[in-house]
């Protein structure tokens, strides 16, 4: 049956586009690993990101698919296309696997590695909908070790050596980030909060406070070290990375606020897109790193 371009549009909705930018985690590897300056790896490095803008764009389909009953009560996810109705659950899960099958199909026509690591980001996000999700603590674990795969797509997947450094500061910081998020869903849904998702009810406000402050506080302990290391001005010719490290705190210590004062932190990407003070540590932190290692 042919589709109207209104439908075509929602089946894209499903894929949540203003998602993709969590993908440019792929793309952090070619900027430390100086891979912008040869122009095969800046093009394998695109197809890895959007290789995983449509594998996570399928994740975010098989997901909805199965949790359209609970989401229909949410009052977000509600208006997602399968919760409101514009998309049968099983349209969804068809379109899902088509998109996962185009994302395994452009990472193994640009690497084997990447077409595992791909490969591995599915089948991860297909268990996190089915079991993960349900446990304290690994559900945000397994979130996080979703975007570690995006960085080795960025690294590994093209050729290029993945910095541990690097590994250890975007597990820390997609660790923030995960419990924030559950801290924000507990906070703003209260005592429903366990039925739109049933890990919450194992969750509290004062473990989930511990937990980001003890993130937070790692994560920017991690990457001050590393703009300070004697590796780091070898392999980047500047010792003064230390100088982006006031963009991070920023960025790190605004995210708090919003998330602690202001009923933030549900949606990195959100909040990003909201908060201009945000979005400028974001924006000063690349162009200083570029300014320095360019």
């Amino acid at each position: 049956m042919k589709r109207t371009p209104g439908q075509l549009w929602t089946l894209l909705e499903l894929l949540r586009p203003r998602q993709w930018i969590k993908n440019s985690f792929v793309l952090i590897g070619l900027v430390f690993g100086h891979g912008w300056r040869d122009p095969a790896m800046v093009a394998a490095a695109l197809s890895a990101a959007f290789a995983f803008c449509l594998a996570s764009g399928a994740a975010y389909a098989f997901n909805d698919a199965h949790d359209a009953a609970q989401d229909r009560d949410h009052p977000d996810k509600r208006h997602r296309p399968v919760a409101r109705g514009a998309i049968s659950p099983q349209l969804a899960a068809g379109f899902g696997a088509l998109a996962a099958a185009l994302a395994l199909g452009i990472a193994a026509w640009t690497s084997g590695a990447l077409a595992a690591l791909v490969g591995a980001y599915l089948a991860m996000s297909a268990a996190y909908t089915r079991w993960f999700k349900r446990e304290p603590v690994l559900d945000v674990f397994v979130i996080a070790a979703g975007f570690m795969l995006r960085l080795l797509a960025g690294t590994s997947g093209i050729g290029i050596e993945p910095s541990r450094w690097l590994l250890a500061c975007g597990f820390l910081l997609t660790l923030f980030l995960g419990f924030a998020k559950r801290r924000a869903e507990i906070a703003r849904l209260a005592e429903k909060a366990g039925r739109h998702r049933a890990v919450l009810d194992d969750y509290s406000i004062g473990f989930l406070d511990k937990a980001v402050a003890l993130c937070a506080a790692g994560m920017v302990a991690a990457y001050a070290w590393y703009t300070m290391a004697a590796e780091t001005a070898l392999i980047h010719g500047t010792g003064s990375l230390a100088l982006t490290l006031p963009w991070v705190l920023l960025g790190t210590l605004r995210y708090l606020y919003r998330s602690r004062l202001r009923g933030g932190g549900g949606d990195p990407t959100e909040e990003l897109l909201r908060d201009p003070v945000l979005a400028a540590s974001v924006a000063g932190w690349l162009a200083t790193v570029f300014w320095l290692i360019g």
